[in-house]
């Protein structure tokens, strides 16, 4: 039975996020116990020991702050491609974007970059690649929406051919590992400067798509109606597109590529409070988050060896698209 009130669905997502947070501070090689949660968030170092201290500060919350900033944005560009494309089959890779990023970060890599050069290239390359798709559909012809769609999938497949050419010229002793470990999706090497630079365009990419989240939901009607409403339909359209497409190319620069995020956790949430954007964003926001959290937490604690988040999210992703396939198919 669907909920159809925003509040007590977004009041629990809220609280199981806090629970979530909390038990994600105390999972660990190095625990941490309950009781110096409270000292540690209020910076009171001095009644822990030093390690806890770095370890909190340097390592458990940097990865879980990004573990959620990353979860939401990655949600929320999901189900904002979903809303303009018309399209509940849309993700954020869908212009490329992600592709864009994996070339950036591999050519980066090649050259033995350190880390943060590393998530530089694949932002700038990621929105540039988003450019470039921007450029070719305004000059095809025919449908716009058809037009941006093909762009970024022939973009996407230029961008993975130097990919790869890169990873063929890499040495695969060294270089290559860690080009294919960074495709995998990971946290693992998440810093506190790292979650900073992140957290600028992610703020500004969230907050156009918050505000305009009503006006998602007459992007989802013929253009025709949505005009007589009064909504300039291609300038709604470019600002949530630019907008998604700078949280996506954000989260991908500083975690690697993560997929199905963006197309699992808007349709979960779907079922519980509708198609209306104004509820269906601000709990995709904090569902994605506990969901990359979740499941960032089973990949640092489950083996010896950390797991890949993007094999995480594939294992959930894939079989919930087959589902997905599956009642579309009935339903029609």
């Amino acid at each position: 039975m669907r909920i159809g009130k925003r509040v007590p669905v977004a009041l629990c997502l809220g609280v199981l996020l806090c629970l979530a947070f909390i038990v994600s501070i105390v999972l660990g090689r190095f625990p941490i116990a309950v009781a110096d949660i409270g000292k540690l968030l209020l910076g009171r170092t001095s009644e822990v020991t030093p390690q806890m201290a770095a370890i909190f500060y340097n390592v458990r919350l940097p990865r879980i702050l990004l573990a959620c900033m990353v979860g939401c944005c990655l949600a929320t560009a999901g189900a904002s491609y979903q809303g303009v494309f018309r399209n509940p089959m849309a993700a954020p890779d869908i212009l490329g974007a992600s592709s864009g990023a994996a070339t950036g970060a591999a050519i980066a890599i090649l050259l033995e970059l350190p880390a943060q050069m590393v998530m530089l290239f694949a932002f700038v390359f990621s929105i540039g690649t988003i450019a470039v798709v921007m450029l070719v559909s305004r000059a095809a012809r025919g449908e716009r929406l058809l037009g941006i769609i093909l762009a970024g999938i022939m973009v996407s497949s230029l961008a993975n051919a130097v990919t790869s050419f890169v990873k063929l010229v890499a040495d695969p002793n060294s270089i290559l590992p860690e080009i294919t470990y960074w495709m995998m999706g990971s946290l693992a090497k998440t810093t506190p400067q790292s979650v900073m630079l992140a957290a600028i365009p992610m703020a500004i990419g969230l907050i156009p798509l918050f505000a305009l989240r009503w006006h998602i939901n007459l992007l989802t009607l013929p253009e025709n109606e949505a005009r007589t409403m009064g909504v300039n339909v291609g300038a709604v359209r470019l600002v949530v597109i630019v907008s998604s497409t700078l949280i996506t190319a954000a989260s991908v620069s500083v975690s690697g590529l993560i997929g199905w995020v963006g197309l699992v956790v808007p349709h979960l949430l779907r079922m519980l409070v509708g198609n209306n954007y104004r509820k269906l964003m601000p709990v995709t926001m904090l569902g994605g988050a506990l969901f990359l959290l979740i499941v960032d937490d089973i990949s640092r604690n489950l083996l010896l060896t950390e797991i890949p988040i993007g094999i995480l999210t594939s294992v959930v992703g894939a079989p919930f698209f087959l589902w997905l396939i599956t009642q579309k198919r009935e339903a029609g």
